[in-house]
């Protein structure tokens, strides 16, 4: 489970150094870069800024440390291409066909056409397809198919008529995930997790057929397969396998994850490790459980990783995982000063607003890190979380849960330069300072108590299934809006003042101020007219928000204020604005700990689906002041293994490449293992 919002932060963990959040980490006050010769920010188009972060402490590592780096790296470079067919079945013949003219093209390489076309290819890089990696909705081309016809032409490849028709007819496939209730959701994403001819009610009785609700350590039925009609016509999985779907790319991770074993730093880390290949080798699922629960226990190494088939929330229906890679490093030092929030993760849970049967009676097993990462890919990169906790299976995290706060990440976002945004939806002057003043440390909190003590927070009632089948597509956006919930609760709770993670009770306010500016305002910059939320994060943020300011109205907890044509939102009881908070919270798990779907669809299309057109205009209006684009994601770090004359490894040296699109075609030519169709 991921967090994507992220009020600006600096990885000097207790000091506040002025900032908040447009989510997804994109910056939105006034972020000088700081006298520092290192380059943060190399090339904006579209909707997109294109990032880089630095390693710190990288030469401080040992030879076997960076060695273990190096082989995970490539491991989970290894299986970048799943990510992009996962995401359209048409993703890689687009992409290798742009990768060739961008090469090969000896044409004129300037004009409007051009340009048009270069930013089409950065925004298909950027999104690893040609859906946009946040809104689901199709890049739109720029320039005219003839001209298309023509680069294709003149760098000699070729793509069929059918995806010609794709890239430039806007009604085939325009929503890769669709959330749309009055849609059968299965049929109207683009994703390739399903037959093209399988329908919603289709897949739903196939994994019913399957699941035992007495199962009390349940797998996670469809998490690594494509889901198909055979010849006989009955459903059957294709599951992701080496002798499988996607084999070739998961046979490449497989040799290097091998090395990968050899320099394990603990042998909790090198059963993880071998539990993980063999996961790769057979694609049975209760070996994907048993690697989770080895890797949960592995709290010792420097060295850690997320890969595999992992984050279900581009699939519709919840339950398919999506290729991804996050190598990382542990800061010591930073994890040391926040550690305290892990250590009272019980002492939060009994004082939560739950109902008494849905509190976890003994929080276990929670580790909580601050950590640098090293490399990342597939559903990790460019786009990446800054926060992650881990495993996703409820009956998993009783026994425990690694959370993680990606500090180099929020780093790199903290020196970028960005245009303000507080000027312009700010309330007044106060709520202005206030975030400058706490707004970096009140999102650095807000990310670890969504992480540490959110996610891992409630139980399930007994005889209550996982939540992608009792919740079903609403489930994400549940889970992410009950870890906010709780985050939001504890940020103006004396107890972070008393623990010593924050100063004073203003950084709570901070944050509540910056929650609902961000829900109900500042978001809405990134859709386009006419549109409706279905993000999951995006769709959380709207209904806690307009939850808790329709509910607290009569008592003006949360007043709306029109001011010379803008919308504002000023927050006038804080207190009861926490309770409300509590309120909601308390509900929520309610619905995940009963399975209560209906309650849980009338929440989420009552509060955070619409989005009203008047307001939708106004802010896009007043956003044209932002010269910032309001996504943001990263060129990676790159390692390069020295050798010596046995060919082995002395040193990995990393390196910080500037040009996003001589990367994306690097890993074209290096990490690219599966065929256009598969």
């Amino acid at each position: 489970m991921r967090n994507f919002v992220l009020p600006f932060i600096a990885v000097a963990l207790l000091t506040s150094c002025g900032g908040t959040a447009d989510g997804d980490g994109t910056p939105s006050t006034d972020t000088t870069a700081v006298a520092d010769s290192f380059r943060w920010e190399t090339d904006q188009f579209a909707d997109v800024r294109v990032l880089r972060y630095r390693v710190p402490g990288w030469e401080q590592l040992s030879l076997q440390q960076k060695q273990l780096c190096y082989y995970l790296n490539m491991a989970g470079l290894a299986g970048r291409d799943i990510l992009w067919d996962q995401n359209y079945r048409y993703n890689l013949v687009v992409r290798r066909a742009l990768e060739r003219i961008i090469k090969d093209y000896e044409g004129q390489r300037t004009g409007a056409d051009w340009d048009a076309f270069m930013t089409y290819a950065k925004q298909v890089f950027f999104s690893n397809g040609i859906h946009h990696h946040y809104s689901n909705d199709k890049h739109t081309p720029a320039f005219p198919q003839t001209y298309f016809e023509g680069l294709l032409k003149e760098s000699n490849t070729s793509l069929p008529p059918a995806v010609l028709a794709v890239i430039f007819d806007p009604e085939i496939d325009a929503k890769k995930v669709s959330l749309d209730a009055d849609k059968d959701l299965v049929l109207a994403s683009a994703v390739n997790y399903y037959g093209d001819d399988i329908n919603e009610k289709e897949v739903e009785a196939f994994y019913a057929a399957l699941e035992d609700p007495k199962d009390m350590t349940p797998v996670s039925y469809g998490l690594n397969s494509k889901l198909v009609r055979g010849a006989d016509g009955k459903l059957m999985e294709r599951v992701y396998k080496v002798d499988g779907m996607y084999g070739a790319a998961l046979a490449e991770s497989v040799k290097w994850l091998e090395k990968a074993i050899t320099v394990a730093e603990t042998p909790e880390q090198k059963t993880a490790l071998e539990l993980l290949v063999k996961y790769y080798r057979t694609g049975d699922l209760k070996t994907w459980d048993d690697f989770n629960v080895a890797w949960v226990k592995d709290t010792k190494s420097t060295v850690d990783f997320i890969l595999g088939f992992v984050e279900v929330y581009n699939d519709p229906l919840g339950k398919r995982g999506t290729y991804e890679s996050i190598i990382q490093v542990n800061d010591p030092v930073a994890t040391k000063n926040m550690s305290v929030i892990m250590d009272n993760a019980q002492w939060f849970e009994d004082n939560s607003p739950l109902m008494p049967e849905h509190k976890k009676k003994n929080v276990v097993g929670i580790t909580y890190r601050f950590i640098n990462t090293v490399g990342e890919a597939g559903d990790a990169a460019p786009s990446t979380p800054i926060g992650v906790n881990l495993p996703n299976a409820n009956w998993i995290r009783e026994l425990g849960s690694k959370s993680v706060s990606l500090g180099n990440i929020s780093d790199a976002y903290d020196q970028s330069s960005g245009s303000s945004t507080l000027e312009i939806f700010c309330h007044d002057a106060e709520e202005i300072e206030r975030a400058k003043t706490h707004g970096s440390l009140a999102g650095m909190l807000h990310t670890a108590l969504h992480e540490v003590v959110g996610h891992a927070s409630g139980q399930l009632e007994p005889g209550i299934g996982e939540t992608d089948g009792t919740l079903k597509s609403y489930a994400s956006t549940l889970e992410e809006g009950r870890a906010d919930l709780v985050a939001l609760y504890y940020m103006l709770d004396p107890k972070l003042v008393e623990i010593g993670v924050m100063p004073s009770l203003e950084v709570g306010k901070a944050e509540y101020d910056s929650y609902i500016r961000s829900g109900l305002l500042v978001q809405l910059r990134r859709l386009k007219p006419g549109k409706n939320l279905e993000e999951a994060h995006m769709r959380n943020r709207q209904w806690v928000s307009a939850w808790v300011v329709e509910k607290g109205k009569a008592e003006s907890v949360v007043v709306k204020v029109q001011r010379d044509g803008n919308t504002y939102y000023d927050i006038r009881n804080y207190e009861k604005l926490r309770m409300l908070f509590g309120e909601l919270l308390r509900e929520v798990q309610r619905i995940k700990s009963q399975g209560d779907y209906a309650a849980g669809k009338a929440l989420v299309e009552a509060y955070g689906v619409k989005v009203d057109p008047v307001l939708h205009a106004q802010v896009l209006k007043r956003a044209e002041q932002i010269k910032t684009a309001p996504y943001a994601g990263f060129i990676q770090p790159e390692m390069t293994a020295v050798t010596d004359a046995n060919g082995n490894i002395t040193d990995v040296k990393l390196s910080y490449p500037e040009d996003f699109v001589k990367q994306m075609l690097m890993y074209g030519e290096k990490h690219s293992f599966l065929p256009d169709e598969n």
